[in-house]
């Protein structure tokens, strides 16, 4: 997969504030603030470049108001890197091709990996199948 660069004019323009702000400058939005995601089978991609990151078949519903995957739709889909921010040190996930802040991932998820990617809602875009 090529990867996306684009400059931070580029981004601002294309991107809503909040997707901006979240995506560009590693932001979150506010717990329970994003619709729900529909239900039906398919795929969640990255906002800013489309890449898919995340099938409908691992979402559950975590209980923290964003929604939540216990694994990508494939390892090279997405990269992790430590954060270190607000005295805390945590795994931040953000989009492999073009490097978007997604959220962050925990190991407190269901099996069959025992993780929880904690997503922005707005961060991603729902194609259904079919």
């Amino acid at each position: 997969m090529d990867k996306i660069v684009k400059s931070d004019a580029e981004w601002r323009e294309e991107l809503s504030d909040l997707a901006y702000k979240v995506t560009r400058k590693h932001g979150t939005e506010r717990s329970g603030t994003h619709d729900n995601f529909p239900k039906d089978p398919g795929t969640f991609n990255c906002v800013c470049c489309g890449a898919p990151l995340f099938d409908q078949s691992a979402k559950f519903e975590s209980g923290t108001g964003w929604p939540s995957f216990y694994q990508p739709i494939s390892p090279e889909a997405v990269g992790e890197s430590v954060d270190r921010k607000f005295f805390m040190k945590r795994t931040e996930v953000h989009c492999a091709r073009c490097e978007a802040h997604l959220g962050h991932v925990f190991p407190d998820g269901p099996q069959p990996t025992g993780l929880r990617y904690c997503m922005n809602g707005v961060a991603m875009t729902f194609e259904a199948d079919g």
